[in-house]
């Protein structure tokens, strides 16, 4: 029975720190004020707002006085899993639970000198989650996680000339984790083997840094930005619910334990051009590469109150893949006061199909956003949309219901996932 329950753990443990399924291939959120939202993210050679401190920190040595933009995000997603050997018609196609969650941000802005500009931004750029129904034939991967993750980022710019300049940041972050599933205890293997709900909890917390140039023509710009990769050390508290288990097998159960592990997030690099092509049209293209590659394995060390004897440390392979984000966005400003913005980008996976699961079924996906700015004196309204579509995806899901002498996969499943995102700004000028 121990040994089952070291398994199940570790599987548990695998997937709390690999997050949600949402935004930017991985588990990369990457909307970050309304303005660059409704252009598809590219806004690394415009950096014209505050939130240039996440997007590129050089931007921000060209605004004047001191500048405040406070925005978040609605973020919603349609999730089904199909699972076609599944021998109960009632499970062979799964919807995810509806939720919502609003990443907020705040950017702060202040010129200090002709040259130098001081920011702060508070903002999520990893989170969200996922929740399936509690009877679900994978509930003994997951059936319910939650990560998020705040950045406090001060930044100080430089404007080298009146064309180029340079800004560069620290981030502290703190994140956490939440994570739900079902184990089944082997107390009398193929007798006795009843379901034990188990939750994880953890925090931890690492610095990150962040830097990028900003060169800008009478009708050309271009940027590059750099936002490091960090480790974080998550430890929490393991708690199991017994109470489905007979009285006299109960004490076979352990019922607390700690769980440890290290995960490490990736560097974003990105590039970016834009061209003024009238004094009213803007159009912007950026690339980022993503360094997932880093996240290739982890180990997991789990330890049980007493007196339960502790696992054996474990390492768990991932072997993700760099990947790449194409953004294109454009702006046509219809008068002084008001600005059009729409955009499309592509976002590749750095996920192996084998290593899906209900936890993160990331898949390649298009989107398309539209929005506008509003602006008048001393303040600015910014409104986006974001359409995500991901492409449909196949995944043995860790093989749990893998029978060799039939040849068969009972829990192999295909997941199909769309998103909405509404974006909201508001920003004024002191």
């Amino acid at each position: 029975m121990r040994k089952y329950l070291l398994i199940s753990f570790l599987v548990f443990a695998l997937l709390v720190v690999t997050g949600p399924n949402l935004q930017g291939a991985g588990f990369l959120i990457y909307e970050h004020g309304a303005a660059a939202m409704a252009m598809a993210g590219a806004f690394i050679s415009v950096a014209n707002n505050p939130s240039a401190v996440f997007h590129n920190p050089a931007g921000i040595a060209w605004l004047k006085g001191t500048q405040v933009s406070l925005g978040s995000t609605l973020i919603t997603s349609q999730s089904n899993l199909e699972l076609p050997h599944w021998p109960d018609p009632t499970y062979q196609s799964i919807n995810q639970e509806s939720q919502i969650f609003y990443p907020s941000t705040i950017y702060i802005t202040r010129q200090l000198s002709d040259r130098i500009v001081a920011g702060f931004g508070f903002f999520s750029p990893y989170g969200l989650g996922t929740k399936w129904p509690k009877d679900y034939p994978l509930k003994y991967i997951a059936y319910e996680d939650d990560m998020k993750t705040f950045f406090f980022n001060p930044t100080l710019a430089y404007k080298v000339s009146d064309r180029f300049s340079i800004g560069f940041g620290v981030s502290f972050i703190q994140a956490s984790i939440k994570f739900k599933l079902v184990q089944i205890a082997e107390i009398i293997p193929g007798v006795l083997e009843p379901d034990i709900p188990a939750q994880f909890e953890a925090s931890g917390n690492s610095f990150g840094f962040n830097a990028g140039l900003l060169y800008q023509g009478d009708s050309f710009s271009f940027g590059l930005n750099w936002r490091s990769g960090f480790k974080i050390d998550f430890e929490g508290d393991i708690t199991l619910d017994s109470s489905g288990v007979p009285a006299p097998f109960n004490a076979f159960v352990p019922h607390k334990g700690t769980a440890r592990t290290s995960f490490k997030f990736p560097h974003i690099l990105g590039a970016g051009i834009s061209s003024k092509v009238t004094d009213r049209f803007l159009i912007a293209f950026d690339v980022n590469y993503i360094l997932w590659s880093t996240y290739d394995a982890y180990t997991v060390n789990i330890d049980y109150q007493d007196p339960y004897p502790d696992p054996e440390p474990m390492v768990v392979p991932e072997d993700w893949k760099d990947s790449l984000t194409l953004r294109l966005g454009f702006e046509y400003k219809t008068s002084p006061n008001l600005a059009l913005r729409w955009g499309v980008l592509y976002d590749q996976t750095p996920q192996p199909a084998e290593h899906m699961d209900p936890v993160l079924p990331d898949a390649n996906r298009w989107a398309l956003t539209a929005g506008f700015g509003y602006n008048r004196g001393n303040f600015a309204l910014d409104i986006s949309y974001q359409l995500e579509l991901f492409g449909e995806r196949t995944s043995p899901n860790r093989n749990i219901y893998y029978f060799p002498s039939l040849g068969m996969n009972l829990g192999e499943g295909t997941y199909s996932t769309t998103a909405h995102l509404i974006g909201i700004s508001l920003g004024f000028v002191f």
